[in-house]
């Protein structure tokens, strides 16, 4: 059984057992979270939702928060003497889904 989810503005594919990076969560490690906008459930017979499937859930549980590789975000104009550098590193959740119900 599969499921699609919608979470931080993006959508993922998720079964149960799988560890997904989605966009940071306000929860610490160890707590489990509930998302209640699955948008599409496959198995037996396939459930979609318009926008979401009613009384469909994923459970999962953090694993971790953390940040991800420093990019570089070099801005550069040719023969002005314009130059900016700047570096970023996205804040992540690790999620592990415990339970597909619905």
């Amino acid at each position: 059984m599969a499921a699609i989810i919608e979470t931080g503005g993006k959508q993922y594919r998720v079964s149960e057992g799988d560890v997904i990076f989605i966009e940071k969560l306000d929860s610490e490690a160890g707590s489990g979270v509930v998302f209640d906008k699955v948008v599409a459930i496959t198995g037996d017979a396939a459930k979609f939702g318009a926008p979401y499937v009613e009384g469909a859930k994923v459970t999962a549980t953090i694993e971790k928060n953390g940040r991800s590789k420093k990019i570089i975000v070099y801005k550069m104009h040719p023969k002005k003497g314009y130059r900016r550098k700047q570096g970023h590193r996205q804040p992540y959740t690790r999620v592990k889904i415990d339970k597909i119900s619905g």
